[in-house]
């Protein structure tokens, strides 16, 4: 099987042969087909698997016939990083074709998704509330709408987006394709997609279960030590490029210091990093001029790096759900990969759930030469006194002494280890 099979414009091939596609995905075989038919369409695929191409490819084969300038497909999706990724494979893909596409999101200034706008472009890619401020001040103008794409529909849902998805469903023409693709269906989701599409074809690829490419190990350990695991881990495994998760943004912050400190090259990925700095850390962490990127569930719909080895969940996610979209950072695209989670007494509600979806208990791993009976820091002292007026005893913190720390060797960042994966005790 190749891309071949579809008679997709020949004009294609050269950007389908730079990203380097051989062999379509499941995703694709089934998805591609159907939308170059101009049917509308509902995807349900685990993350990785190819889902944008699916989609993106079909677009661009249209795109080349009829008119230049107009904004003749809309791709929305919930988040900017992901509006970046799929923009990143649009130009990948259209390399030679002179179609044009412009990403519309907020949290950065107007001016240059103005200037596109009126520069005319063929694609946007938008997220909803910049878009329909952009409509609202007739700079974006979608009137001339044949492809409409909602892209991790379930994830508008969960961020409050859907009356605004509504609204741009009601300014695009009626008589268009629509895409819809999700991880889940809840009820709104169905509504949605039974106002917004006429007789679709359903593609289920099985997204209840993680992709069948990585495979899943549990490292019980106490709270207290999950750091110092979290990097003896990565000091003895065998890596490409990781993708760390913690449950909010401040422990990822100071998690990725933590992990810089001890020699790695790491950046962090989180709602409190300015949009610059988000690009910034997302180049690098592509490029690999970082090997560790820590972040919030914030990356991970829309992060897009073939070379993450491994996912880490430094803390247990609060759904199956959220686990699925985690480790499907890695394992992409028919690839192998890993996913480790450093997992506590309270997490044993959530492996149940996960080794029910999954049909099978996940594995659990011990690091050989750790020190797991090391103790918990003793927490702060307390002093009790009587205050003049009142016998009552208080218990105040006792006053903490601060200490010049003792002075740190510089050492140059480390690499991760040469190839031995983590042998189980």
């Amino acid at each position: 099987m190749s891309f071949n099979q579809f008679n997709l414009d020949s004009r294609l091939m050269t950007g389908i042969n730079r990203a380097g596609y051989e062999i379509p995905t499941p995703i694709q075989l089934a998805a591609i087909p159907a939308a170059m038919a101009g049917n509308d369409l509902i995807g349900t695929a685990q993350t990785g698997t190819g889902k944008t191409a699916a989609f993106v490819l079909p677009i661009l084969h249209k795109l080349l016939d009829g008119p230049r300038r107009v904004a003749r497909v809309l791709i929305v999706t919930p988040t900017r990083e992901l509006a970046e990724q799929i923009n990143d494979t649009i130009r990948e893909l259209a390399v030679g074709t002179q179609i044009r596409s412009a990403t519309i999101y907020g949290g950065v200034g107007p001016a240059p998704q103005v200037r596109a706008l009126r520069e005319g472009v063929e694609i946007l890619v938008a997220c909803p509330g910049r878009l329909l401020d952009l409509v609202a001040q007739g700079v974006a103008r979608l009137g001339s709408i044949e492809i409409l794409v909602l892209d991790e529909a379930d994830r508008m849902f969960d961020m409050g987006f859907l009356p605004d998805v509504k609204k741009i469903i009601r300014a695009v023409p009626a008589k268009r394709q629509t895409m819809l693709f999700s991880a889940t269906f809840p009820k709104e989701i169905e509504e949605l997609a039974s106002m917004s599409l006429h007789s679709p074809q359903r593609i289920s690829l099985g997204i209840s279960r993680p992709a069948q490419t990585v495979s899943h190990a549990l490292y019980p350990v106490q709270p207290h030590l999950k750091t110092g695991l979290l990097i003896a881990i990565l000091r003895k495994t065998d890596t490409d490029s990781v993708l760390i998760f913690t449950r909010t943004k401040h422990r990822a912050e100071r998690l990725a210091k933590q992990i810089s400190h001890d020699g790695f090259r790491v950046t962090s990925l989180h709602s409190n990093r300015s949009q610059n700095q988000r690009q910034a850390a997302l180049t690098g962490f592509k490029s690999g001029h970082f090997q560790i990127m820590v972040a919030t569930d914030i990356a991970a719909r829309g992060l897009d790096v073939e070379s993450i080895s491994h996912v880490i969940n430094f803390d247990m996610p609060d759904t199956a759900d959220a686990y699925i979209h985690r480790i499907g950072r890695t394992g992409r695209a028919e690839r192998s990969g890993d996913a480790f989670t450093l997992v506590t007494p309270e997490d044993n509600d959530m492996i149940r759930t996960l080794e029910k979806i999954m049909e099978h208990p996940l594995k659990r791993e011990s690091l050989e030469g750790f020190d797991y009976t090391a103790p918990a820091p003793p927490k702060p002292a307390t002093v009790v006194y009587a205050t003049h007026h009142s016998p009552t005893p208080r218990h105040v913190p006792a006053a903490v002494q601060h200490v010049p720390a003792a002075p740190q060797r510089h050492t140059s960042p480390n690499k991760l280890a040469p190839r031995s994966r983590v042998k189980p005790r």
